[in-house]
């Protein structure tokens, strides 16, 4: 027979270790299971510049994280290529000195903090766990009783975390979720479904042989509209992956150009540049947001940039052998992207050799060629749990009683597809970004449905709308689910309760226990 965990916690996101930690520090046996090789999701893997929205909405594990990094920061050796005084003034975001947070940062570094906050805990980390699917979880009487490992390893727990990014555990213990876009109407919603943007592509031509619709439609582009406003379907938004450059010489890797490149991908991006003779080199295609050390977070930016529209839609259900396929085939975008703009003499020599300026950070991922291991999974499955966030909750428009964090990032969705409509005109889809104020999420959003299971708790795939999951997907938002989570299943064990049952004032003292933000009040 197997050992019995008090926790079992599948997936070494943020969230994930946010989770582990907290149920150690709780005194539960815990064990981490992470599929790939490496722990820390897309925070340790390129998206150095945090979205946090307020800082004051920050606590618990997230503000410990990112004191953390203050803490590191503040220390001279950890400045190599440049001085702590030289980097601020680049961007004064990555600093909150009054309460001691530090938000950009190299991702090696979040790596060795992760690793430093698991290595004072009895937590039992584990890499290269990879739930067997479809039928991972064997589920009897409303729980989880073992989830199953590819390779034959059964892992027991009373109680169980789904912190993937794509919730595959929650889906093979059969509870209620979503994938793509929620109708307007059904939410009372009104940045939810299709949504195609104000302006057209630009004035960039969709076609092979510009100006001839019988020439055929470039690559990744629908030949018609996908719906009509507001609509429900089942596309996502663009992922991509979150390099990290530099212009340090003697820490530069120059960017190959991919086995698989295919000039006709970048032709959008090709008449784009040459429609926009104001374009800047470098940062008006991809970001360049400094972070320590001389090196970046590079992000899409724009419509023509890093992000493989249309390209990710098939990913949350995908087998592991067809989302590796389509990993390789971010990977060559983007790869080829860069090579594009550094080589193709259709690029302005400028900005060709503004982007040769720029290459892969040496002394991060050594062990995957100096590439991000993981790719920006900005949405996947959502559980449709005892209570679903909505656009309502993020603008203020609705409130509940039993907040495990705060949301305070704007609702945000990159593009979602690109398609010709009756003119011949190449439109956007999918966009959207809105400002709002901080508002509490529901601890319900994060635990199934009663009569659906009971032992399962979901804090990175929760039961929220499209439009508001746009705001919530942030990874300091995460690692506080993530925290909550870990803190409801310390109680639920305590007290032989299903997790929709537990005390709420007895999980608020918890996490108030813990440092959470918890009230409006507490965030002044």
């Amino acid at each position: 027979m197997s050992k019995l965990y008090d926790l079992v916690v599948y997936g070494g996101t943020c969230a994930g270790i946010a989770a582990a930690v907290q149920a150690a520090r709780s005194g539960l046996e815990v064990v981490l299971l992470e599929p790939s090789s490496r722990l820390g999701g897309v925070t340790a893997s390129g998206l150095g510049a945090s979205d946090i929205g307020d800082p004051a909405s920050l606590g618990g594990f997230a503000a410990e994280f990112y004191s953390r990094m203050h803490d590191h920061y503040g220390q001279a050796e950890s400045w190599r290529f440049e001085s702590r005084d030289e980097y601020l003034p680049k961007h004064p975001l990555s600093l909150d000195e009054s309460r001691g947070f530090h938000f950009f940062f190299e991702p090696r570094v979040a790596h060795a903090i992760f690793q430093e906050m698991l290595r004072w805990t009895n937590v039992e980390v584990c890499l290269r766990q990879r739930l067997r699917r479809p039928d991972g979880a064997v589920t009897d009487r409303g729980r989880v009783r073992q989830i199953l490992l590819e390779g034959g390893r059964e892992i027991r727990g009373h109680y169980f975390v789904d912190a993937s990014y794509e919730g595959d555990l929650m889906a093979a213990a059969g509870v209620s979720f979503a994938v793509g876009r929620e109708s307007n109407g059904e939410f009372g919603e009104f940045y939810n479904g299709i949504l195609p943007v104000v302006t057209d592509g630009f004035g960039v031509d969709p076609f092979n042989e510009p100006g001839k619709p019988g020439s055929g439609l470039l690559p990744g582009l629908l030949s018609s509209r996908p719906g009509s406003r507001g609509a429900a379907d089942h596309r996502l938004q663009a992922y991509n992956f979150r390099l990290c450059l530099t212009d340090v010489a003697e820490n530069r890797r120059c960017i190959e150009k991919p086995r698989h490149y295919d000039k006709r991908e970048y032709e959008l991006l090709a008449r784009h540049i040459e429609s926009r003779p104001d374009l800047r080199p470098g940062s008006s295609l991809f970001k360049l947001t400094p972070m320590p050390n001389r090196k970046t977070d590079s992000n899409n930016h724009g419509f023509f940039s890093t992000d493989y529209v249309g390209r990710s839609h098939p990913w949350p259900e995908a087998s592991y052998a067809e989302r590796e396929r389509l990993r390789r085939e971010h990977r060559d975008y983007t790869q080829g992207f860069f090579w594009f703009l550094g080589h193709e003499r259709r690029v302005p020599a400028e900005i060709r050799r503004e982007v040769l300026r720029w290459g892969l950070a040496a002394d991060e991922f050594t062990e995957t060629d100096n590439w991000p291991p993981q790719l920006y999974v900005r949405e996947a499955r959502r559980l449709r749990g005892e209570y679903v966030v909505s656009e309502l909750d993020c603008r203020g428009q609705r409130r509940v009683d039993d907040p495990v964090a705060f949301g305070s990032y704007a609702m945000d969705s990159h593009e979602v597809s690109r398609f010709v409509d009756e003119e011949g005109t190449l439109r956007l889809e999918g966009t959207f970004w809105l400002g709002i104020a901080p508002y509490p999420i529901s601890y319900r959003a994060i635990v199934p449905r009663l009569s659906e299971c009971e032992n399962l708790l979901v804090p990175l795939c929760l039961s929220a709308t499209h439009a508001a999951y746009g705001s919530i997907r942030m990874e300091p938002v995460f690692m506080m689910l993530g925290q909550a989570a870990a803190a409801a299943a310390a109680i639920a064990l305590k007290d032989h309760r299903p997790v929709q049952k537990i005390s709420y004032s007895a999980l608020r003292k918890a996490l108030q226990g813990e440092g959470a933000v918890l009230s409006a009040a507490a965030k002044s």
